[in-house]
């Protein structure tokens, strides 16, 4: 299954069937992630003593990531569309779906 940026549907890889292609939009979003999300989500998707959520359990939900993403949830994380593009916003998703655990 290959994940791109620019796909409307909620698509995943996994590490073990990661193209070269989807490496760079993987790469792409963990950069973005380092810069943007790490410091309240953690540098592995998950910060243990805060209310933000462990990512890698976050649903296969494409459009519900978009939504919070874009903006924020609950008064709690800020909306980021004035932020992130669209498509860091997707290399983030391709990202954090090629950490999920079920």
């Amino acid at each position: 299954m290959v994940a791109t940026a620019s796909t409307a549907s909620a698509q995943t890889t996994t590490s073990q069937e990661v193209s070269g292609a989807d490496q760079v939009l993987i790469d792409q979003g963990k950069t973005t992630y380092a810069e943007k999300c790490s410091h309240c989500h953690g540098p592995a998707m998950l910060n243990p003593g805060t209310i933000t959520p462990d990512l890698r359990r976050f649903p296969d939900d494409r459009e519900r990531f978009f939504a919070i993403v874009k903006q924020g949830k609950n008064n709690k994380m800020p909306p980021w569309a004035d932020l992130l593009s669209d498509d860091q916003i997707a290399t983030l998703w391709v990202y954090i779906s090629s950490r999920r655990k079920p």
